[in-house]
């Protein structure tokens, strides 16, 4: 973080009260050693010896200033407002077919603490207990919506229910969509890949895609390549949240939550970071062959099986009309 964006967030968190100096530590004090802790994996114990506090001090400056930045959650993590990202708007393969799109969903993995007769529901795919997070990203690799704390052996269809049906939870803008791997299902607002169909590296090469569904599921490889790059920068701008925790279950929750706010305070003030522009994630290029079942989509229990139906048949109308179109437009350009 540069030195602007830290006085930056030193301020927000002054000017709306969150945070305060005390007798014997300032505000800014407070937030570089929580950010030296989340930043670097630090120890408290190591943590007090380097500025000359001790372990009950750190303790308790690390708690604080991590309730303080949780509030940030409004104002640093906003959903789309339905405006045309630069990134799709000044790229001819995706503005006439991608205009209404606005991000990508992806579930993340991390190491949860948790007791030893609650590991079972929290194995993840390697075995070893996590959270899953759910989070949707924008085009400017801003987090949009987070959502932390849910089992590792949760479905991420699961999660995404759980998301929509909360009060103030996840939203999407009208006639807006995401993009989203096969597990999320196809549903109102959000569009998967064809199952069955592979993902190619490259449009212009020796095997360039045969088919609409082809051309489809490789630009979307490609937009989705975003979240992996946004988990990957917030993975080395915060080494704590993929490591092995040192606190109990709810504070690793508020920490990733955390996290994914200074992700954004940084995006916003500091674009150029050099961690920022060192990450470069290639799309995802294996091939997909995921069978979208019912059991996967999980259950929704504000729609009835009818209902489902007929949304999911709905989008896959409106992913055909873009794969058809976005195909020929680009046979006559090949031609």
């Amino acid at each position: 973080m540069s030195k602007h964006a830290f006085y930056e967030l030193c301020n927000a968190l002054r000017r709306n009260n969150l945070l305060s100096s005390s007798k014997n530590m300032s505000i800014q004090e407070q937030v570089l050693i929580f950010l030296e802790i989340v930043g670097f994996n630090e120890r408290f114990r190591k943590i007090g010896s380097h500025f000359y506090r001790s372990i009950e001090s750190i303790h308790r400056c690390f708690h604080t200033v991590l309730q303080a930045v949780l509030k940030l959650y409004p104002i640093l993590i906003k959903p789309p407002d339905g405006s045309i990202k630069s990134e799709i708007r000044n790229n001819y393969r995706y503005y006439r077919w991608f205009a209404n799109c606005v991000g990508v969903i992806d579930g993340t993995h991390v190491l949860a603490p948790v007791p030893i007769e609650q590991q079972s529901r929290f194995r993840g795919r390697k075995g070893t207990p996590t959270q899953n997070v759910l989070a949707a990203i924008n085009f400017n690799l801003k987090f949009t919506y987070v959502l932390a704390g849910w089992e590792g052996s949760a479905h991420d269809s699961r999660i995404l229910n759980d998301a929509l049906e909360r009060p103030h939870g996840f939203q999407i803008p009208q006639d807006k969509f995401y993009l989203g791997d096969a597990g999320f299902g196809l549903r109102k607002g959000f569009i998967p890949p064809y199952h069955g169909v592979c993902y190619h590296l490259q449009e212009y090469s020796d095997r360039p895609p045969q088919n609409e569904k082809e051309l489809f599921n490789l630009r979307h490889a490609s937009l989705r390549s975003t979240v992996e790059r946004a988990f990957a920068i917030l993975k080395r701008l915060f080494r704590v949240i993929y490591n092995e925790p040192f606190w109990d279950f709810k504070t690793q929750v508020d920490v990733v939550l955390a996290s994914c706010i200074l992700h954004n305070h940084i995006i916003n003030l500091d674009p150029n970071d050099m961690i920022i522009q060192e990450v470069d994630v290639e799309p995802l290029v294996q091939p997909q062959n995921v069978q979208i079942t019912q059991s996967s989509q999980g259950s929704q229990s504000y729609q009835t099986q009818r209902q489902r139906r007929e949304v999911a048949r709905e989008w896959s109308s409106k992913r055909d009309a873009i794969a058809h179109a976005m195909f020929t437009n680009y046979y006559r350009r090949r031609n």
